[in-house]
Formats: C-alpha cells, sequence, structure tokens
C-alpha cells in the first residue's frame, strides 16, 4: 500500500451538518414549492438529500471506502431513529392523555352504579381482575412451559418430539378470539355447569385458561430457544462428574437460561395482560368489584380500555387512556422485578 492510498483527513463536523441543513433545505423548497406534501416529506426527503451529498463530499476528502462506510453507519442510526419515534410518540401520548386521571379515586372505585354523566369512576376492579387473572394464567404457563421446553430439548427425540413442536409453533399465531371460544364451549359451557348446579358460569378463572392457551406456545418456544443456547460442555462437564441428567438440568442448565427464560415468559405475560377478546368471552366484564376470580364476572384493564374507548360519555375517554397508561406500568414493573430477580439469582450462583 502506497502513502496515496492511505486517508488520514476527516469530515469536519461542521461540513458535516451543513450537508443536512442544505439536504433539509432542498427538501423544503422541493416539497412546499410544488405543494406536495407537509414537514414529514420534508423530512424523509431531507434524509435522502443528505446520504447523496454525504457520499459525495465524504468521497472526495475521506475517500470512496471510508465514505462508504460513513454512509452506511447514518443509515444505521438513521433506521435506529426511525425505529424509536414509533416508540417514542406512543409513550409521550400515553402519558400526556393518561396523567388526567391520575388520581385517588381512579384507584379506589369501581364503575359500578356510575352514569354516563359522572365524572368519577375508576378502574379498581380492573386492576383487581388483571392481576388476578394474569398471576393465575402465569402459575399454570410457566411450569407446564419450561417443563415441555425442557423435554422438548433435553428428552424429546423422533416422531412425537417433532409432532409437538409443530404444534407449539402453529398455537404460536392462533387469535385470541380462538382461544377465548375454546374455553367458552369446553369450560364455561360444559365444566362450570359441574359446580354451579348444571348452569354455565363465567368467572376470572376461565379468563385465567383462556390466556395460558395464549401464554405457553410463546414460554415454550423462547425456552426452548434458550435452553438450546446453554453450551454443550457444561453439561459434558456436570456429567463427567457423575451428575445425574434431571440434577444437570437442575442446576447447571436452567440458571444458565434463566435471564432468556425470564424474557420470554415476560413477553407472554404483557401479551396476555393486554388481551380483550378472552376475558369478554369467558369472564363478562363487570363493573363492580369482584375478588373472587372462581364465582361471577370479573373485569380486566385491556377491557376497560376497549369499553371506556366506545362510551359515549365524555369522561370515558380520559378513562380509557389513564387505564392504559396504568396497564402498561404494571407490566413494566413486573418486568423489572423479574429482571431483577434473575440477575440476583445468577450473580449469587
Amino acid at each position: 500500500m502506497t502513502p496515496d492510498n492511505i486517508r488520514t483527513k476527516r469530515l469536519p463536523l461542521g461540513i458535516n451538518l451543513g450537508i443536512a441543513a442544505a439536504g433539509l433545505l432542498i427538501a423544503a423548497a422541493v416539497v412546499y414549492g410544488f405543494g406536495i406534501g407537509n414537514y414529514v416529506l420534508v423530512v424523509v426527503l431531507g434524509v435522502v438529500f443528505y446520504l447523496i451529498g454525504l457520499q459525495v463530499v465524504a468521497g472526495r476528502i475521506e475517500g470512496p471506502r471510508t465514505a462508504r462506510d460513513r454512509m452506511w453507519k447514518t443509515l444505521i442510526y438513521a433506521a435506529c431513529v426511525l425505529a424509536i419515534l414509533p416508540l417514542a410518540s406512543v409513550v409521550w401520548t400515553l402519558v400526556s392523555k393518561g396523567v388526567e386521571r391520575l388520581d385517588g379515586n381512579f384507584f379506589g372505585t369501581s364503575m359500578n352504579n356510575i352514569g354516563a354523566r359522572d365524572p368519577e369512576g375508576g378502574a379498581y376492579h380492573a386492576i383487581i381482575g388483571t392481576l388476578e387473572q394474569v398471576g393465575i394464567a402465569t402459575l399454570i404457563a410457566v411450569p407446564l412451559g419450561v417443563l415441555g421446553a425442557i423435554y422438548l430439548v433435553e428428552y424429546g427425540r423422533g416422531r412425537f418430539a417433532n409432532t409437538v413442536r409443530f404444534f407449539v409453533d402453529v398455537m404460536t399465531g392462533i387469535p385470541s378470539i380462538v382461544a377465548g371460544l375454546f374455553i367458552l364451549s369446553f369450560w364455561v359451557l360444559i365444566v362450570s355447569p359441574w359446580f354451579n348446579n348444571g348452569t354455565p358460569r363465567f368467572s376470572g378463572f376461565a379468563a385465567s385458561l383462556a390466556l395460558t392457551v395464549l401464554m405457553l406456545p410463546t414460554i415454550v418456544r423462547s425456552t426452548e430457544e434458550m435452553l438450546r443456547l446453554v453450551p454443550g460442555p457444561l453439561r459434558e462437564g456436570a456429567y463427567a462428574l457423575g451428575v445425574p441428567q434431571w440434577k444437570t438440568i437442575l442446576k447447571v442448565v436452567l440458571p444458565t437460561a434463566l435471564p432468556g427464560i425470564v424474557t420470554g415468559v415476560m413477553l407472554a405475560v404483557a401479551r396476555a395482560a393486554g388481551e380483550t377478546a378472552p376475558v369478554l368471552l369467558v369472564a363478562g366484564g363487570a363493573a363492580s368489584i369482584n375478588f373472587n376470580p372462581f364465582e361471577g364476572g370479573q373485569q380486566s384493564l385491556a377491557l376497560f380500555v376497549y369499553q371506556q374507548a366506545g362510551d359515549a360519555s365524555r369522561y370515558a375517554p380520559a378513562r380509557a387512556w389513564t387505564a392504559a397508561l396504568t396497564l402498561v406500568a404494571i407490566v413494566l414493573i413486573l418486568t423489572i422485578a423479574a429482571k431483577l430477580l434473575a440477575r440476583r439469582n445468577s450473580l449469587s450462583k
């Protein structure tokens, strides 16, 4: 390599910013001059013009190879910003509109006996329902999902394991309304009359069963992938020391894969907490407080948001936004707590 091929110059920050400003000015002149769009199109065209100008100017100063590297780096940053913008917009909208009803009345009362002209009323009954339904579903789905994944990774061989894996993949994309209809036809219409003098009964537990059906495939697939990422030498080292397979799984494999398993579980919990159709079909969506998930109708935050968003009352939208913010906050708190617990366990071992 000759000294002529070695480039030591770098594009100054001022020239970089000047190219960006020039790109935006040209885009604004084109868009507003021809009347073909608004500021969104100005930003999009400005990025295109900026990339073109950056390639030309950087190619003359830094060389073609460094210019291409700079352009692709800029594209990666731009893609990251584009991915973050919708999320930031959702969070900002949720917080700005949800703070209106962040008061004691919202968290301490239900919608029982609340009319269309009543500005009061809260989501206490929906919060109780969400915590109970998702909690019961998690207690059922997590052991079944983790054990199923352990079977597929550690023991499953042959046609039966492939069949189980296939049906898990199919269930991953099952619509939530199908899970609700399944529990409605099986549990509510067939099983629950045995415990209610022959009369079908809606309940929060039925909603938990429907949410379990939705959570299981996510937990199985995520746990299976995490278990497959555990290095083989860890298992082989335990076997060489005479440790039984079940104990190797319990003491070596699961602790190693625990952070990833927790992530998959929380994804399933977040999906279950946001489902509306199963709760509407099998829990009824009562407006009063019901602490018993095995008897009577029960509400959830997702269903509460759906009902309030379609209500004709002018006070309903504020309740819907605050309930949505509360639901996101609950999932966020549970996720952080689970992550901290998994991290503490992995560090202690």
